[in-house]
């Protein structure tokens, strides 16, 4: 098998990169000619990565999913492990390896099988705040999976619960517990389910590392809606002091908006706030502030493409800092004539 060079590995980066590379340009990107992109090509075939020649005036390369992992001769398990590791890094890290995470998680969805794709694209995260420092309880990857599966699919959960600090041996006789799941959050480096507990009929929120899934589990449900229809108030509000001006995890102006920008981008310079991917280059913010106005200049400083989903009074701040950016750009004087 060729020795995978350095130069090998960028070609590779950059055909994950986009879809559709012309020749000429792999060329110039890596300073190479044409030819020795097409030998080089050859080379990652012989590896097993599935690369399309596309015909034309210019012809070109595309990186096509494949029926197996080249090369790195990953099992079905421990590929879905890799990606719930890589999308759990890029989404809740804070080490700084938030965009690196993402990318690789990119390279490694694109070249999986159908199979496997279909099981990872179940997993999301909504994380809140960054991790504090220290030691984090451990959670089994096929954990996560499973709950993500679980509400995805709307099927209802059975699962042993351990109390803090138990063992196994203290979960001997009681009952699984039974819930509808809806969401998979992670706050401050730990992993939380959201769901609502069919026997106490009530929602709750249990921690994931503490959390066995048993074997078969229950029917499909219909999805409740979670009080304020909104899982980071939800949770903040169960975790009382962990934001907010006067510690109560509320602030006076609170609003969401819809970044055109990866949610690790964005999770990696968010630190009270929740974000929620919604896409491979989407995803929701939810932010506090103590003014409207405040708000909507923290939402900006994304440098993004901006939705805005609420309140009102949120578009209103926008708008109010239009006027007030426009005036300065223009060396303009004076208060808004509509207020």
């Amino acid at each position: 098998m060729p020795k995978t060079s350095a130069r090998l590995l960028s070609l590779l980066s950059l055909l994950q990169a986009r879809r559709d590379w012309p020749g000429a340009l792999l060329a110039e990107r890596l300073d190479v000619s044409p030819r020795t992109v097409r030998r080089d090509v050859d080379r990652l075939r012989e590896l097993g990565y599935p690369i399309a020649a596309m015909r034309g005036p210019e012809g070109g390369y595309r990186l096509d999913a494949g029926t197996e992992l080249p090369p790195l001769l990953f099992d079905d398990e421990q590929a879905v492990a890799l990606a719930v590791a890589l999308q759990t890094a890029a989404t809740t890290s804070g080490a700084g390896i938030e965009e690196a995470a993402a990318r690789a998680l990119n390279t490694v969805r694109q070249v999986m099988p159908g199979r496997l794709r279909r099981r990872i694209d179940t997993f999301r995260v909504t994380a809140m705040e960054r991790p504090a420092p220290g030691p984090d309880p451990q959670v089994d990857s096929g954990v996560l999976v499973a709950l993500s599966a679980a509400i995805h699919a709307r099927e209802e959960l059975r699962f042993d619960y351990a109390s803090p600090g138990g063992t196994d041996a203290d979960r001997a006789g009681r009952p699984p517990r039974r819930v509808q799941p809806h969401h998979l959050v992670t706050r401050t480096g730990r992993w939380y389910l959201v769901a609502w507990d069919l026997d106490r009929d009530d929602w709750r929120i249990f921690r994931a590392d503490r959390i066995t899934p048993r074997t078969p589990g229950g029917p499909r449900f219909a999805p409740r809606e979670l009080p304020g229809q909104d899982v980071a108030a939800f949770v903040a509000d169960r975790f009382r002091g962990s934001g907010g001006p006067d510690g109560s995890g509320t602030w006076p102006c609170r609003g969401d908006v819809v970044l055109h920008l990866p949610a690790a981008t964005v999770a990696r310079h968010t630190r009270d706030g929740t974000v929620e991917e919604l896409g491979a280059d989407r995803c929701r913010l939810t932010l506090g502030s103590w003014s409207w106005p405040g708000l909507a200049a923290a939402f900006g400083a994304y440098d993004a493409e901006i939705e805005v989903i609420g309140p009102p009074e949120l578009k209103e701040a926008f708008a109010h800092l239009a006027r007030r950016y426009a005036r300065a750009a223009t060396g303009g004087h004076g208060a808004d004539q509509d207020g």
